[in-house]
């Protein structure tokens, strides 16, 4: 019966809608009638607030509702925001100060929300915000990722979020000081801005006593459940819906306070309300992503095996904890830890500190990209410092086939692996034998080249359990009910397409319901590659037990014993039987029997481990030692991503991924000046990567079929973002070392490239 999807490159059936303006995004669907929403924000990254005057704001033309922290206390709203702490290195729990969904006394970042107006118009709302009086009187702002500095919370001394670590620390220190060669780096990982093409937003409305609150995000149930516990309402009291979303990258993924607050002002008012950000406003208050930085070590014997790894890191927080911020950069960090080589001595040891600046959160990786950034470019350093080829490092210290299933030193068991293959694919798919004439070239016209590698594994995360419904209507389409969230990724397609595969069922039949807590009863949302592997190992479950509960009926219509009865993925047979209905035909006659019970057919499923994703990346680029200009002249990918139901899909997903990572590495970058205020407020300031700044990306699939799911499947949508920024930033390092160049970080722009420059040929001067 399994054929698991068919890896046909199948044209994506939701774009017809997207391309001809007929998608329907947040901004699209709420009443006519809603009233709007501004926020007044605040110009001080770190304050008191000594008083605040809303009334001339209230008498303000077209104002139905003005509030700050004390007026939202006396509506009977008093929760903060929840989010996840971890277990410092003590025992004791990591920091979990209150985070209000309006400031309440004091304001800890440029941005931070200071009241609510809702009236008629936006502008309207906008000028009444402009007739609120406050008062800020100036504390001292701390950016640093240290300890220390003005408390921001008075429950946090010394801004220490948590001190976080794993493994040991006494053997590691060990192998280090009795190793033949170590090798130490220090890098940073720099903060960017995600920048969805559809900004965040929110609406609201009373419908028949129950509060719907819609929003922009990756899932509806963590705000479902914390909306009922900040609204003090019965969950069913309660429904959460999200349309179609123009990219999320994990930024979409954790709570707001504008999300409630929008829906409290529509309790208040029993009206319709809606707000939509603008970009200043993602720039000022969507979650960062990234910022931290890495003190590195490596031990090697005098094979040049790795004996050991330590990795300190200090991250930033932002201005609160956010919903995953302290577990992104130690817990997740730590499922790649040591990436794809056979290390089984390492110690991690993660410090996390507030700091006056918007939260950081989840950003397409979260955490896996970041370990394997670390990881990749202290290997490629190794290599330079030890005298060998970076190519040849890799493969001396790789995890063999024969040693799988193999369990890390962090406890994740991979159960597949050809590292060895896959590099040598991608040694052939980059052309790495026609390098050195490449370099001779660029040199010939006065420009450094350089090629750089890195070879990374990503853990699958999120909850391994997902749930599939399929229902059959009376005019013979037939829906299927998801609890992932498309984000714009292609689950449509995926979904219908895999559907389509197991029961024959046309796939332009076939809907696809998603985003709405009162059609789909539990789901994990859309986060950590988990949609496609989780959302299809459901509807396997599913489609068996829809086989198994029409089996028996057919049975009875054919004349014929039960065990006689087979599917063929596409229709029902039995020996000595000429009735060989399909799915849709079974389940129109069904209904025609009045056996309602087998027109609607749903199941729960869990999959049994984690998948491995994994795979190399090469770019070339070529420098500019006049300018600094960093030009991607090649980038190629080889993948391993198990069997693909879509191999379109998986290389539209590389190529968003890998353009993510690759703007990060060259040109995206958060600047704050020393007083917290944000320098990089708009696409003037924050550089985009564009079209023309990115070569094609030569995409190859190399599976080694997953064994820990039925179908073989690994997930690819952050895969790209996670080998790209090594990569990226190992050629750009690989160019700029023929020049003297030891110290290269993150991002790699034209300035910063010609000050590495040209301080080099001063230190050698």
């Amino acid at each position: 019966m399994q054929k698991f999807g068919k890896s046909q490159p199948a044209s994506r059936l939701e774009d017809v809608r997207f391309l001809t303006g007929h998608g329907r995004y947040l901004d699209d669907t709420p009443p006519e009638e809603a009233l709007r929403v501004y926020f007044l924000r605040s110009p001080m990254a770190h304050a008191t607030i000594a008083s605040i005057d809303l009334e001339a704001a209230k008498e303000a033309p077209g104002v139905h509702l003005v509030l700050d922290g004390e007026g939202l206390r006396e509506a009977g709203v008093t929760e903060g925001l929840a989010a996840v702490t971890v277990d410092n290195r003590d025992g004791s729990k990591g920091a979990a100060p209150r985070r209000p969904l309006l400031a309440e006394g004091r304001v800890r970042f440029v941005g931070e929300a200071v009241a609510m107006v809702v009236a008629d118009t936006l502008q309207e709302a906008r000028d009444a915000a402009e007739l609120i009086e406050v008062d800020y009187e100036d504390l001292p702002v701390h950016m640093a990722l240290a300890a220390g500095g003005e408390p921001l919370h008075e429950d946090v001394p010394e801004n220490r979020a948590f001190d976080w670590a794993l493994g040991d620390e006494e053997g590691t220190e060990k192998a280090i000081a009795e190793a033949a060669h170590v090798v130490r780096l220090s890098v940073g990982d720099n903060r960017i801005i995600s920048n969805p093409m559809e900004p965040r937003g929110a609406w609201a409305d009373m419908e028949d006593g129950r509060l719907h609150l819609s929003f922009g995000g990756q899932g509806v149930w963590n705000t479902k459940r914390n909306g009922a516990k900040i609204y003090g309402l019965e969950p069913e009291e309660i429904r959460v819906t999200i349309p179609d979303v123009g990219g999320g990258f994990g930024t979409k993924a954790p709570d707001y306070p504008e999300t409630y607050l929008v829906g409290q002002a529509a309790r208040m008012l029993e009206r319709p309300v809606r707000w939509y950000a603008d970009r200043s406003e993602t720039m000022l208050s969507d979650n960062a992503g990234r910022d931290l930085e890495h003190d590195l070590t490596l031990a090697f014997d005098d094979d040049l095996k790795i004996t050991a790894y330590r990795v300190e890191t200090r991250c930033n927080m932002g201005a609160y904890n956010s919903g995953l911020n302290q577990p992104i950069q130690t817990v997740l960090f730590s499922k790649v830890l040591t990436g794809v080589f056979d290390i089984q001595t390492a110690y991690q040891h993660v410090e996390g500190f507030y700091t006056n600046t918007t939260q950081v959160d989840a950003y397409r990786g979260a955490g896996r990209p970041e370990a394997i950034y670390a990881l990749e470019r202290v290997m490629d350093r190794a290599a330079r410092e030890l005298g060998v080829d970076t190519w040849e490092l890799h493969r001396r210290n790789f995890i063999k086939p024969d040693q799988f299933p193999y369990t890390s030193f962090t406890g994740e068991t991979y159960d597949v692996g050809e590292f060895a293959r896959l590099l040598a694919k991608a040694e052939e798919a980059a052309d790495r034998d026609g390098f050195a004439a490449r370099k001779a070239e660029s040199e010939g016209q006065g420009r450094l080249r350089g090629m750089g590698l890195c070879y990374y594994i990503e853990a699958i995360l999120g909850n391994p359990t997902e749930t599939a419904k399929v229902e059959f209507h009376e005019d013979g389409t037939v829906s299927i009910y998801v609890g992932t969230q498309s984000n714009g990724q292609g689950h449509e397609t995926a979904y219908a397409r895999f559907l389509s595969d197991q029961t024959g069922i046309p796939v332009e039949n076939i809907r696809v319901v998603q985003g709405d807590s009162d059609k789909v009863a539990t789901g994990g949302g859309t986060g950590g590659s988990r949609s496609v592997t989780t959302q299809n190992n459901a509807t396997l479950a599913t489609v068996s037990k829809m086989v198994e509960a029409f089996t028996p009926y057919l049975a009875e219509k054919m004349g014929v014993a039960p065990e006689d009865v087979a599917f063929d993925d596409e229709t029902f047979r039995a020996p000595g039987s000429n009735l060989t209905p399909t799915f849709v035909e079974a389940a129109e006659m069904a209904r025609v029997d009045g056996r309602t019970d087998l027109l609607v057919h749903e199941e729960t499923a869990t999959l049994p481990g984690r998948s491995y994703p994994n795979g190399a990346h090469v770019a070339e680029v070529e420098v500019d030692p006049e300018t600094g200009h960093v030009t991607l002249e090649r980038y190629t990918v080889v993948d391993d991503f198990g069997n693909l139901i879509n191999p379109m899909l998986a290389e539209g997903q590389v190529h968003g991924g890998s353009v993510q990572g690759i703007g990060q590495a060259l040109w995206e970058h958060v600047g704050y000046d020393e007083d917290g205020q944000l320098l990089t407020g708009s696409f003037m300031d924050y550089a985009m990567p564009r079209a023309d700044d990115v070569p094609m990306i030569g995409f190859t699939s190399e599976p080694v079929p997953s064994t820990a799911n039925a179908m073989g499947m690994k997930g690819c949508g952050e895969a790209g973002t996670v080998g790209a920024m090594a990569a990226t930033a190992n050629a750009v390092a690989d160019a700029l070392w023929q020049r003297g160049v030891r110290q290269a970080d993150m991002p790699f722009t034209p300035s910063r490239v010609w000050k590495m420059l040209n301080d080099a040929m001063d230190t050698v001067g």
